[in-house]
Parts: structure tokens; sequence; C-alpha cells
């Protein structure tokens, strides 16, 4: 991910708002059964959500993060790509529920644990580019611990949780992809996204 209003060095123009873009319908789509909300656990409901998943959520990412790699962004390449193979999970978990086929609890905690860890140290990554980028994998990270949390401690409640940091990064990728954008417009930024919370080590003298 890039957070400079500057044209990008690569092949293609910084494609981080459109991932940003994806994500935050991706969002959207499951914010209704997140909440509970008895007709989004209809058939047709969930295999509408999971449409979105899979060509917004997936998509958008993938696409982003292959342009990403092509700029030469090896880091928001890496997140953008893993995060939209997340989608296509997203999108098969909510297949199987409309088809009345729950997929299997412990592999999805295994995954979700791998993907807690990942996004942990993503989270220390993005820290040295913005401290936005930084809350914004906090949520992430946040979300996947209520998520396991709510398996291992077989406790529904903390569905309420998961329901509000996913709200959260729907609110964030937003604010991040419309500074994008707006930046790009207006050539100067309007949305701050402050600067790296954390000081990379200079490199070293020859």
């Amino acid at each position: 991910m890039s957070t400079s209003a500057a044209p990008s060095p690569g092949p293609f123009a910084d494609p981080t708002a459109l991932g940003l873009f994806g994500l935050s319908i991706g969002c959207a789509s499951l914010l209704p059964l997140a909440f509970g909300v008895k007709a989004a656990m209809a058939p047709d409901a969930l295999r509408a959500a999971a449409l979105f998943c899979l060509l917004f959520g997936a998509g958008c990412q993938f696409l982003a993060g292959v342009m990403s790699f092509a700029n030469k962004n090896g880091l928001g390449g890496t997140l953008l790509t893993t995060f939209s193979f997340n989608w296509v999970m997203n999108w098969w978990v909510l297949t199987e529920y409309a088809a009345g086929r729950p997929p299997s609890a412990t592999v999805l905690l295994a995954v979700d644990v791998c993907f807690l860890v990942i996004f942990v140290v993503m989270t220390a990554a993005f820290g040295y580019f913005s401290r936005l980028l930084f809350v914004f994998l906090l949520d992430i990270d946040a979300l996947y611990v209520l998520r396991v949390a709510r398996e291992v401690l077989h406790a529904p409640s903390l569905g309420l949780g998961v329901a509000l940091a996913t709200l959260v990064l729907m609110g964030i990728s937003l604010y991040i992809a419309f500074s994008l954008v707006l930046a790009n417009a207006s050539g100067r930024q309007l949305l701050p996204l402050g600067g790296p919370l954390f000081k990379a080590a200079p490199p070293p003298s020859t």
C-alpha cells in the first residue's frame, strides 16, 4: 500500500484505493450477517454476500495486489494479494452455508490463527509507513483475535465485537481510499494519513 500522492514509479498508477474500495464493499456485504439481521441468514442473502465477497473483496484486492507487485511495491502487494485469497475463502464459506453444508469449524479456526500471526507481523511492518495504516492493520488483528476467541471459548456474544471491528475496518478503508483519490485529483493531501509510527534504520554506510 502507498500513502503518497506522488505518481507511481512503476507501470501502473497506485492501485491501493482500488483494493481498499473492494475491501470496504466486501465488508459492507458482511455487516447484515455480522450484526445478526435475520433476513441475512436466508440462502439467497448468503449467496448475494458471497458474490460481493468474491467480486469486490477478492477481485479488487487481487488486481490491486498484482499491480502493486508490478510497481515493485512488495509490502503492499503481499498484503493485498494475501487478503484477496482470504475473501475467496469468505465466498466459499458463505456459499457452503447457503447450500446447507457448514464448513469444518476446526479447519477455519486453524486458518484464522495463521492469518492472525501474519497480520500481527504485517501490522508492525506498516507502522514504518503510516500511523493510520498501523491502526488499519491493528483493527484487522482485533477482528481475528475476536474470531479465534469466539470459537475457542464457544462465546457467540463475541460476534458483536467481530461485527464492530468489521464496521471500523470498512470505515478506515474508505477514509484511506478517499484520501488517496482526493490527493491524486487535487495534488495535495486533503485527508491526512499521519506519518510513520516507527523510524526505519538508516541504510548502512559503505
